[in-house]
């Protein structure tokens, strides 16, 4: 037989590391997958200010999952991805359709500073006031 343990075996509170694109620390923690994430260290956001995939909360071991529940529960804190916040890193693609709304105002305003206008409608319009 084995040993037995007293109280639940708790997995460690993660390692921190140096990232290699900005040199600030970094957590390295367990997931509920068996699997690692990069956390940003000593930050924890109120979820419903994260993206649904982009969540991870802390369970009970110490190992973190991420949290899609929508909407989540107003007090709910989450912790993010270091890449996130790593200012040598060019930030993912959040929301893909504000992405293309960033981009399509980009262009917009290229046109109107660049002293291009819209082009004019084939149809005549009509006069409403």
């Amino acid at each position: 037989m084995g040993v037995i343990e007293e109280g639940p075996r708790r997995i460690g509170a993660g390692q921190t590391f140096t990232c290699p694109f900005c040199g600030l620390p970094q957590d390295r923690v367990p997931t509920l997958d068996h699997d690692w994430v990069l956390l940003e260290p000593d930050v924890t956001v109120l979820a419903h200010l994260v993206p649904a995939e982009r969540r991870w909360i802390v369970v009970s071991d110490g190992r973190v999952t991420v949290y899609g529940v929508c909407p989540p529960v107003a007090e709910q804190r989450c912790r993010i991805e270091h890449r996130l916040a790593c200012p040598g890193q060019e930030l993912p693609d959040l929301w893909p359709w504000l992405t293309a709304l960033r981009e399509e105002g980009r262009r917009a305003s290229e046109r109107r500073d660049g002293g291009e206008h819209p082009p004019e409608p084939d149809i005549e319009l009509p006069d409403v006031g």
